[in-house]
């Protein structure tokens, strides 16, 4: 196992949430910390006044005394070193059932069946949505699934090639916590049981089972990151506690398995700890190069994070794909070579500028399935897909300036780009009386190929032509410097061939688009494609088979591309939002419309909460970004599901789904614009955020221009919002547009860039345009009347 030197790898969330602190001379009650982010020193005071003493240990040349506050349930783990160290490690809960009403007064039946997302047009009557009516509108997901047998989350290593999986009741399939603790039987018949993590987004699993108001039992479960024998299989370990009265009123502690004295005994308190003190060093460490960020509500940051760690326990050896984890759908093998995994791992990654890990994944990813062809080895491929790759391996280069990646596997991103060539080619072929003419025809879902007619499906969706123009536009970019930096005029011959090809299919897509809309009515319906005459709804229930099967992803990813005028993009969401394709604003897995309810897109959905963004419908991203945490997870654990329902079921983990939040979180703080030479900062954070007088910060977050940071925060005292914005890279866009997005009653009364006065924009004049002037570092302070 790599290690970074122990004080020093031990980055840590910027919200004290997982805390390095050094007090070297301070009492043991109260100590400075200090969280180390990339250098930055955030220095903060922890008392330890009303901790519980639970043993002292020894590690990394240390002797350290480990604390818990047992005054309230998420009371935090503290670590403290004879050096004068610190570590937090801080607990979360969150209600696993039902509390309250769902449905906001709505009949289900009447939510099953509306073409209109009925839910989402209640949570948005008052502007943004409240965060807590969002988690009440619905039961949690899994919260109806009666099977003890049935995982919940799971725990696992980057090295390990499997994980573990964890149950409702803290067993995993190899230890059951109520072998040691019958007790554990009556609690949990309870109604309730809460589902949280320790150390903040690292994956330790915690389950807290009520026994009384003044008691409960604590299940503590994590992999064992020393345990690297046996790559197949993961140790874990296990502490189960009964807290009563605030006090440990019994506790067992667990490896892997039963004891089987005398060749297997129970771990001793002193080993749990060494292992959880170096599990906490080694997620560090996996997660060193994370854009360190700060928000008012730090779980948004932990989601973030937290979506990497299952995404590296569920790669095995933390490099191969796997769609899912633990059962055959989604981890057998026939996924790996899935498109969704390869573009929604690389987007994110780079997106928190984890460039090394996506330079592994696209290298892996093209050297193990795309073939001399570009075709990649997948049951079926989905033709959009092929553009969104050549538009994210643009922005690799753009990102990381990695021209040695690129060249190693030019021949394929060639071959990939011949792909669409070839096929739009074809399309040219055709009459122009054709609707299909100048359009790539081809599968918009990997599952039509299962189909008994697969023919059904090769249709031309707009999506593919929508995301071929984006892919040749942005890989052109890319390939006109690559030849100028390496001196390949045949580089160059070819972007300017994808340049012209692209202007070509975006003005095809949008011509054909504006010719097919069915103004008629109300709103104006788009269809998927051109010449259809249903509406998805009733083709779903009128063609059976239904060539409009699975409308929510070429929806989706038409929107993703960005190559529609705001006019048209704005169209094709309020049609999505009125025939059926939502759910609590989230995009809808679209079936037949029934009674008993309707099921949210887990995965590939984010294309949609994107153009919400580009579009300053903020309103609307913030109820998909709050629906998607709430509702496409398990609370607590934050397990992602490919579709879940609205019912309380279970949804089938897929790690595209569990990217999603930390993508929509990075958008909301920094956003580039796809075209212009502009990038977008607090774009989409919630206007109660802005007036909480707590921090607003990403620092180094990648972009085409090179990094960019920026912090706000309110002045309550002086009636001010205060920003500071610096720009790293060698150029700075000509545009940042800066977002000042306070509560409605609030008036911005002038705002300054550098001291001097600066122009406000936007529907609620609440943008700051910074014309840089190839200058990098501003202050941006605006006074409130």
């Amino acid at each position: 196992m790599h290690r970074r030197d122990f004080l020093q790898g031990m980055a840590a969330t910027a919200a004290g949430l997982e805390i390095l602190a050094r007090g070297v001379g301070a009492s043991a009650q109260t100590r400075p910390s200090v969280a180390r982010t990339h250098g930055r020193q955030v220095t903060a005071t922890i008392s330890l006044d009303g901790y519980t003493r639970l043993t002292e240990i020894n590690a990394e040349a240390n002797s350290w005394t480990v604390y818990e506050d047992l005054r309230t349930r998420e009371g935090s783990l503290v670590f403290v070193s004879s050096s004068g160290d610190m570590r937090v490690l801080t607990k979360s809960a969150e209600a696993s059932m039902p509390e309250g009403s769902p449905y906001l007064g709505l009949a289900l039946r009447d939510i099953g069946l509306s073409s209109p997302d009925l839910l989402a047009d209640r949570l948005l009557l008052d502007g943004d949505p409240d965060p807590e009516k969002v988690n009440s509108a619905a039961p949690p997901m899994a919260s109806a699934e009666k099977n003890p047998r049935t995982w919940t989350t799971f725990v696992g290593t980057r090295e390990a090639y499997d994980v573990t999986p964890v149950y409702r009741s803290g067993n995993t399939r190899t230890y059951h916590p109520i072998q040691y603790s019958p007790e554990l039987h009556e609690a949990l018949k309870r109604e309730q049981l809460y589902d949280g993590l320790v150390g903040g987004w690292m994956p330790a699993v915690r389950k807290v089972i009520p026994v009384s108001d003044h008691a409960y039992w604590e299940v503590i479960v994590f992999g064992d990151v020393d345990a690297n024998k046996n790559r197949y299989i993961v140790h874990t370990w296990h502490r189960t506690a009964l807290i009563e009265d605030n006090k440990i009123a019994k506790v067992v502690y667990g490896h892997s398995y039963p004891a089987y004295p005398p060749g297997r005994e129970d771990p001793q308190p002193e080993e749990f700890y060494r292992a959880l003190l170096a599990f906490a060093e080694y997620w560090d460490e996996q997660l060193h190069d994370f854009a360190s960020a700060s928000l008012p509500q730090s779980a948004w940051i932990d989601m973030s994070k937290h979506s990497f760690a299952k995404e590296l326990m569920t790669r095995p050896g933390g490099v191969y794909p796997k769609y899912g984890a633990v059962d055959r759908d989604y981890a057998g093998s026939e996924y790996d070579g899935f498109q969704d995994i390869f573009t929604s791992a690389i987007y994110t990654n780079m997106e928190w500028g984890r460039l090394e890990t996506a330079q592994i994944f696209i290298d892996n990813y093209f050297t193990e399935y795309v073939d001399s062809k570009g075709m990649v080895d997948m049951r079926g491929p989905e033709t959009a897909q092929f553009g969104m790759t050549l538009s994210l391996l643009a922005r690799y280069f753009d990102y990381s300036g990695d021209s040695a990646l690129i060249l190693k596997h030019r021949a394929k991103i060639e071959a990939t780009a011949k792909l669409l060539t070839d096929m739009h080619d074809e399309s040219l072929r055709l009459s122009q009386e054709n609707p299909a003419w100048g359009l790539i025809r081809g599968w918009s879902e990997s599952d039509s190929c299962l189909s008994e007619n697969p023919s059904l499906y090769w249709q031309p969706y707009y999506a593919n032509s929508a995301f071929a123009a984006r892919g040749f536009k942005d890989i052109a970019r890319a390939w006109t410097e690559l030849a100028r930096i390496n001196a390949l005029p045949s580089m160059e011959k070819l972007a300017l061939g994808w340049l012209k090809r692209s202007q070509t299919i975006q003005a095809r897509t949008i011509e054909s688009i504006e010719k097919n809309i069915q103004s008629d009515q109300a709103p104006p319906y788009i269809g998927l494609f051109p010449g259809t005459t249903l509406t998805f709804r009733e083709s779903l229930e009128k063609e059976k088979p239904s060539p409009q099967q699975w409308p929510h992803r070429p929806y989706a990813e038409l929107l993703q591309a960005d190559v529609l005028p705001s006019r048209l993009a704005t169209q094709v969401i309020d049609c999505m939002r009125a025939y059926g394709a939502t759910t609590l604003g989230v995009v809808a897995n679209v079936w037949r419309f029934q009674e008993d309810g309707r099921e949210i897109l887990g995965f590939i959905s984010y294309g949609y909460a994107q153009a919400l963004l580009r579009l300053d419908r903020i309103e609307e991203f913030l109820l998909f970004l709050y629906s998607h945490r709430y509702h496409a997870h398990t609370r607590g654990s934050w397990t992602a599901g490919e579709v879940t329902g609205i019912t309380g079921d279970s949804g089938t983990y897929c790690v595209p789904a569990q990217q999603t939040i930390p993508l929509l979180v990075r958008w909301m703080l920094v956003l580039e614009d796809s075209d212009e030479d502009r990038v977008y900062l607090a774009k989409g954070v919630p206007r109660e955020w802005m007036v909480s007088g707590k921090e607003i910060r990403i620092e180094r977050a990648p972009t085409r221009w090179g990094r960019v940071s920026f912090n706000l925060a309110a002045k309550p005292n002086s009636r001010s919002i205060v920003g500071q914005v610096e720009l790293s890279g060698a150029r700075a866009p000509r545009e940042v547009h800066f977002k000042l997005r306070l509560p409605l009653q609030s008036v911005i009364q002038s705002v300054t860039v550098n001291g001097q006065p600066a122009i406000l924009e936007g529907v609620h004049n609440d943008t700051v345009i910074i014309t840089t002037r190839n200058e990098k570092k501003f202050e941006v302070v605006g006074q409130l009347s």
